[in-house]
């Protein structure tokens, strides 16, 4: 005999109502499986809100901790080591002596603290700030997507902390092939001739995406960069470093004594090769300035193509740089009229170069496997796994459109290279359509009658 049917013994009104009441309970244990299971996207936004973390996300780039001394950038999860948390920082090397990783436990709604190891990066160049990495060892029982650092192990109940999002939990197959880390941008730079000509000849070569760590620029080098943002080619990344410390333009402390050196590139450049590591199968360092160039190959996949036979156990290819002097001109055949109003270096009219001293450094730039790298500085990787290799200057080498660095070589013995020539048909268009669809050329021409107007 059924309970609710027309022969029960309980009055209808009452069958209905135990039929609500079960509904309501059955709803209320979904959404609360919904609200707190560890994986739904509910839980995750339970805990970015900082309900039991007591905080709130970190907002920008580099986000200062409590002891003013130590600056957090991003955590990336870096499974090559285990269960590691490595955090990107910039830390002064002799105030920090201690910093404590506070995980936000989503499976167990707690908080689990444990003292982060602080790993100075080699390339300090006598700066009191140097760019580290907190290595934060994740307890088994503990999943978090989010973490934050303290400098002393805090009173969590009543703490307010800075939550930052833990990147590359779950690495994907690299849907590109090359992409760019191009640094610290800064100075008001309006270089916008020559970051064009790179551009396009990067694009040429195969690149598909540019990541620039931008501290400032021009707002004509921002017409530039909202073009290339739009064709999906760059990524901008906020980078107000002298928001907090005192930078210096040179690399070494002895010729600059700041904070920092160099607008913080080292980690800028550190912080690149996570972002991308698991996006592109290979990453190049280098600036709008310069563009490894292959001599033999029509391009970068057929360049890699090659080193990948000869060296399949190499994961850091090291170009070395060569110096084509901006400051000697050289006529050209090509017709650049419309380029005259345009700030910036023409590459074309630079093919003069210094020679290689043999008997001292000559710096490098990098094509790498992002995977293979655990620390960068700017000519050669710090930690890695596997080994780096010199590649053969008969097959690529860096070229590099800047003032001298050979100040014993006269400019009558320099040697007369006009390889970058060969991509006029090709370049020469590219940049014109872009200096028109990005309005430089609008704005140059507008500014150039307004000067006119001028009185002298």
């Amino acid at each position: 005999m059924s309970i609710c049917g027309r022969k029960a013994s309980l009055p209808l009104r009452i069958c209905g109502l135990l039929i609500i009441l079960t509904l309501c309970f059955v709803s209320y244990c979904w959404k609360k499986s919904r609200d707190w299971g560890p994986s739904s996207d509910n839980a995750k936004q339970r805990i970015l809100s900082g309900d039991f973390c007591k905080g709130s996300l970190a907002n920008g780039t580099i986000t200062p901790l409590p002891d003013r001394h130590s600056f957090i950038i991003t955590p990336y999860f870096d499974q090559r080591q285990g269960n590691l948390v490595r955090v990107l920082s910039i830390i002064h090397y002799q105030k920090v002596k201690e910093l404590y990783c506070i995980f936000c436990c989503e499976n167990s709604q707690a908080i689990q603290v444990v003292q982060g190891e602080i790993d100075f990066h080699q390339d300090r160049f006598d700066f009191p700030y140097s760019t580290a990495d907190v290595l934060c060892f994740q307890p088994e029982d503990c999943q978090a997507h989010v973490i934050s650092v303290h400098p002393w192990n805090p009173q969590l109940e009543s703490t307010q902390l800075a939550l930052f999002p833990i990147r590359n939990l779950f690495p994907e197959k690299p849907s590109l092939n090359f992409a760019i880390c191009m640094s610290t941008m800064f100075g008001k730079y309006n270089n916008v001739l020559q970051f064009v000509q790179s551009m396009e000849l990067y694009r040429l070569l195969g690149v598909q995406k540019v990541t620039i760590y931008k501290n400032s620029c021009s707002p004509l080098m921002e017409k530039v960069l909202d073009y290339y943002i739009s064709q999906g080619i760059v990524e901008i990344i906020p980078w107000p470093i002298d928001s907090y410390l005192s930078v210096s333009t040179h690399w070494h402390y002895s010729m600059e004594r700041k904070d920092l050196g160099y607008y913080g590139q080292i980690a800028a450049l550190n912080d690149c090769v996570y972002h991308n590591m698991f996006k592109s199968k290979y990453l190049l360092l280098i600036d709008p300035d310069e563009f490894i160039l292959p001599v033999k190959d029509g391009d970068w996949k057929s360049l890699m193509d090659r080193l990948e036979k000869e060296h399949p156990e190499i994961g850091v290819f090291l170009f070395e740089n060569q110096v084509f002097r901006r400051t000697v001109f050289s006529k050209t055949p090509f017709n650049f009229s419309s380029w005259a109003a345009v700030p910036g270096f023409n590459i074309f009219e630079h093919i003069h170069k210094e020679p290689n001293d043999i008997h001292s450094f000559n710096n490098m730039k990098m094509i790498l496997d992002p995977t293979r790298v655990i620390q960068t500085s700017v000519h050669s990787v710090l930690k890695q796994y596997g080994a780096s290799i010199k590649v053969l200057n008969d097959l690529a080498f860096n070229f590099h459109c800047r003032i001298p660095e050979r100040m014993d070589v006269h400019d009558s013995d320099l040697i007369q290279d006009p390889i970058f020539w060969r991509y006029n048909k090709t370049l020469i268009p590219k940049v014109n359509d872009v200096l028109l669809k990005s309005s430089i050329l609008a704005a140059c021409d507008q500014a150039q009658k307004q000067q006119k107007l001028m009185p002298s």
